[in-house]
């Protein structure tokens, strides 16, 4: 491993957050992606694609990226406790 590598490694491992932020960072994650291929597709559907389409998705991510990441963050415990009632727990 040269020297460029492991800098590059240590720098990498300081932006690091702890494991404690594991359901914020998952809630932006999922609201980040899920909200913008909802707002690619709904703003197909009302306003079909043409030459503003990329702005106009755009637009509505805008609000729905805020929008997502709260209702994740409300709704991820109801839905681990449905999936805990759901599924088996491993033998």
């Amino acid at each position: 491993m040269n020297s460029n590598t492991s800098s590059g490694t240590r720098f990498f491992s300081r932006l690091r957050l702890s494991a404690r932020m594991t359901p914020y960072v998952f809630a932006f994650y999922m609201s980040a992606i899920m909200a913008f291929l909802m707002s690619l597709v709904i703003t197909a559907a009302n306003s079909g694609i043409d030459v503003n389409y990329l702005s106009n998705a755009l637009s509505a991510y805008r609000l729905a990226m805020p929008v997502a990441f709260l209702c994740i963050l409300v709704v991820r415990p109801v839905v681990v406790r449905l999936v805990s009632v759901t599924v088996l727990p491993h033998p």
